[in-house]
């Protein structure tokens, strides 16, 4: 009952919110809601609560409407309404209203409640409710609507956008679902994050997800997209490093790893840089990330970096860790304050331009997207780390629901084709392609120049150490 309450409340502001609309220049607001409560308490009492809103709307429409006010229409008694025989709701359901037609009888009947035309136009609302369940035509007003289920999520911050996509919960509708979210770093989901909230946990990275199957005692996982990582930059920053041997111009950019890290470990600043009159800024020339202690981002740019730093080897066993972290914690620990998800630093990349942010690590899908719905700015820049690494977005399924969105997210055509719209490569990578071709963002379709990352116990000893750089 309370959720048939909540429901009808909604329906109820949504047909006040109309009607302001609809007649916001011949009444106040306060009139429309005064009209719409008197209206309301005429129906208190009865059991029967699905054709409510619509009633009201039909009646608040006849009584603020000037030509219907001053015409000769039949008033509509509703304090008489007992004498309608709505009956009770013990056979409703889905697909399945009550005694439709012998309520329609009793209201052609009942000369005492219902005018002519008034009596008309309510038949014509409730057979439409009743046999199509569809929109009336004065906005989408339903009859006993499915119930969804609902499904609580944690994901990382760089999903957000995909799953407050209109048509992404409209998709995940048609099988009976309704996906809530809290954005977190991936390290956080899987380090600090109470997951006894959620049904399902969506980390950036198979690694992070490894440390929660592990908490968990999951077996379950799903791969429904990936992302491999990049760095946005700007024309004029490109070209600088262009000259200084780091970056290759072609048809799309490159990042030259080895030559980056040469240069951060000398300390070289912007302003050293030979010809540099477009960004002469007195600061390092750093890539910035997020916090290595919280976000996946950022622990990708260090199995990256930590990769070039160990001799374009994967890293392995304790002199290696402590070698590696010894080169590239400075990387991190020179950058000064850090984010502790991908979301805020892309979004100052593309509202600050290249002053505060000249190169940004980020996700490539993070670049896609933006270039989807217009957030680029003329001279922005996508350039592929050379190596780079792919970020394996991971579901872990905490409960049956989240199974079942694990599954939905991996196989269904619609959800696939609605995350390469929102830059992640899905299964079918003619998906992505085809979105990045759309809005002419150059991308390298098909990524030789990978690395793995290393295994979780590498990788969290190599994020311990920076973490302890900090220090």
């Amino acid at each position: 009952m309370a959720v048939d309450t909540a429901r009808e409340e909604k329906a109820l502001l949504n047909v006040t919110n109309r009607l302001v609309d609809a007649y916001g220049e011949a009444h106040t607001v306060e009139r429309v809601e005064a009209v719409v409560g008197a209206v309301r308490r005429r129906f208190d009492g009865h059991k029967v609560r699905e054709f409510v809103p619509i009633l009201v709307e039909r009646i608040a429409r006849r009584e603020l409407a000037p030509a219907v006010a001053n015409s000769n229409i039949g008033h509509v008694n509703i304090e008489k309404t007992s004498a309608i025989p709505l009956g009770d709701n013990s056979n409703s359901g889905e697909g399945n209203l009550p005694d439709t037609s012998s309520r329609l009888k009793a209201l052609a009947r009942d000369k005492r409640v219902l005018g002519g035309v008034a009596a008309a136009v309510v038949l014509v609302v409730v057979i439409a409710v009743a046999t199509t369940g569809r929109e009336s035509n004065s906005g989408p007003v339903t009859a006993g609507p499915a119930q969804l289920t609902t499904v609580r999520g944690v994901v990382g911050s760089e999903k957000l956008g995909f799953f407050e996509d209109p048509k992404v919960a409209e998709a995940l509708a048609k099988h009976g679902v309704k996906v809530e979210v809290d954005p977190a770093g991936s390290r956080q989901i899987a380090t600090s994050v109470d997951l006894g909230r959620y049904d399902f946990a969506f980390p950036s990275s198979a690694a992070a997800a490894e440390r929660i199957q592990r908490q968990r005692g999951v077996s379950g996982k799903y791969t429904p997209f990936s992302s491999p990582m990049a760095i946005a930059t700007f024309k004029p920053i490109a070209d600088l490093l262009a000259q200084a041997g780091v970056v290759k111009p072609g048809a799309t950019t490159t990042f030259d790893v080895e030559k980056y890290l040469a240069l951060a470990e000398k300390g070289v600043q912007w302003d050293q840089l030979e010809g540099n009159t477009t960004y002469p800024v007195r600061k390092n020339v750093l890539v910035s990330t997020t916090d290595p202690r919280t976000s996946n981002s950022a622990a990708m740019y260090l199995a990256v970096t930590a990769y070039v730093a160990n001799d374009n080897t994967i890293v392995r066993g304790e002199k290696a860790e402590d070698y590696a972290v010894s080169r590239i914690s400075r990387l991190f620990t020179r950058q000064g304050f850090t984010e502790s998800s991908s979301d805020s630093p892309f979004k100052e990349y593309l509202a600050g331009g290249m002053g505060p942010t000249p190169m940004v690590w980020i996700y490539e899908a993070q670049y896609v997207d933006a270039a989807a719905h217009g957030q680029l700015k003329p001279d922005t820049v996508l350039m592929y780390p050379s190596p780079t690494v792919l970020s394996q977005h991971t579901v872990v399924p905490l409960n049956d629901n989240g199974d079942r969105i694990g599954k939905l997210l991996s196989t269904d055509p619609e959800l696939q084709g609605l995350a390469a719209e929102h830059g992640f490569r899905p299964s079918d990578a003619s998906l992505f392609t085809k979105v990045a071709a759309d809005h002419q963002v150059p991308v390298i379709p098909n990524l030789i120049d990978v690395v793995d990352a290393p295994n979780y116990d590498t990788l969290e000893h190599l994020l311990d150490g920076v973490a302890k750089a900090y220090n």
